[in-house]
């Protein structure tokens, strides 16, 4: 079975968060037949694949990939079935073609193929998992547990999102951004709109805030990394009478943060304009905080120069390094080893008619063979 065709099986799984539908059990059985050892490891009725390739203290390459997908939306705007796997000319349709399915099948081909022509003097790991799109948290960051409770050894690991913008082999994700969504409810005073001088008006309350918050610069950015950014995400009132005052709004703010900051650097300053306003408004405040991530990178160095090496020996095009993008699973990978990203050009992700063409599929293939081959050498040099 080639690539493109293991890719157009995974996506006839309709996996989406956080069903597998048959997807991690298809390379389960394709496995059966290599060296690879097979672990099993579901969480929280997430299922997830560890396979490993020599002995676990060797010196260790590692990827990481997801075989869930979002949903496909309407249907009746899809030129084909997204379930299908259809590939038409040089394209294969479907959704998970472009995140991530291909770049799954790309490793695991590659990987297979490496095993059988050489002996195992350092050691390749795969984890696979089906709840990235979701909440992430029996995902990965089971597999990673799992790791840790039987002494598994990981160097360093590539993860298959897809980075490039436009062109194949146009960059490498280094790291990316921290990412935190804070929701604001503001109480105020429920009154007539006729009288406003009897009421607290939580709206007027929250434009402050917001106006606050979104006219503050974060940052200038830092080495990596491009400026932090803050948007407003929703504000709502849930009243439909146009003569009251409501007694309670609720707005958020999605913060997308560098280095320069922490997720509770960033809770304390907006506590703290909380408690200001609360001073100016007589409004009580209550904020409730979700942190999908801290920043993260990894120094361009053995890691990230293995990969841009393999990638301009393929594509003859030498990437860029970048951290820009939202959160991925390297965000748990990074605490173990060092970690880059990289994978096929992301313009149709998650997108109707999501397709990409068999080429990039191939290249994306060989690229990731000549990384563990690479790999075999640094190892054995150091």
């Amino acid at each position: 079975m080639n690539v493109v065709e293991l890719t157009a099986r995974l996506i006839q799984c309709p996996s989406v968060t956080p069903k597998e539908a048959g997807a991690i059990k298809l390379i389960e059985d394709i496995f059966k037949s290599t060296d690879f050892e097979i672990s099993r490891i579901d969480r929280s009725g997430v299922s997830n694949l560890f396979l490993r390739w020599g002995e676990k203290k060797l010196p260790t390459l590692g990827f990481c990939g997801h075989i869930d997908v979002v949903p496909p939306g309407d249907l009746t705007k899809w030129e084909f079935d997204p379930f299908s796997g259809r590939t038409t000319g040089d394209v294969l349709f479907g959704r998970g073609s472009v995140d991530m399915k291909s770049a799954v099948a790309a490793f695991c081909v590659a990987a297979i193929k490496y095993s059988r022509q050489a002996k195992p003097n350092f050691s390749i790991i795969i984890m696979i998992t089906g709840d990235e799109e979701g909440e992430a948290k029996h995902g990965t960051q089971a597999i990673l547990d799992w790791m840790t409770e039987n002494n598994q050894r990981i160097d360093h690991c590539i993860v298959g999102e897809p980075t490039c913008p436009k062109t194949f082999g146009e960059a490498i994700k280094i790291g990316r951004k921290g990412s935190m969504t804070a929701t604001f409810t503001l109480i105020g005073k429920q009154g007539h709109s006729a009288y406003p001088h009897l009421a607290i008006n939580p709206i007027n309350a929250s434009t402050k805030l917001l106006s606050k918050v979104l006219n503050t610069k974060l940052d200038e950015g830092s080495k990596f990394f491009e400026p932090s950014t803050l948007v407003a995400t929703s504000i709502s009132a849930n009243n439909t009478a146009n003569n009251v005052i409501p007694a309670e709004v609720k707005t958020s703010v999605n913060i997308r943060f560098n280095d320069n900051h922490s997720s509770q650097k960033l809770i304390k300053w907006l506590q703290q304009e909380c408690k200001e306003l609360n001073e100016e408004t007589d409004t009580i405040i209550k904020m409730d905080v979700k942190v999908a991530g801290e920043p993260f990178y990894t120094e361009p160095k053995s890691l990230a120069d293995l990969v841009r090496k393999s990638i301009e020996k393929v594509s003859g095009i030498t990437p860029v390094f970048s951290t820009s993008g939202g959160t991925s699973d390297a965000r748990f990978i990074f605490k173990k080893c060092p970690v880059v990203e990289f994978g096929l050009v992301g313009e149709k992700m998650h997108s109707i008619n999501e397709s990409i063409p068999t080429s990039q599929i191939f290249a994306l293939e060989k690229v990731y063979f000549d990384l563990i081959k690479e790999h075999y050498k640094f190892f054995n040099k150091n």
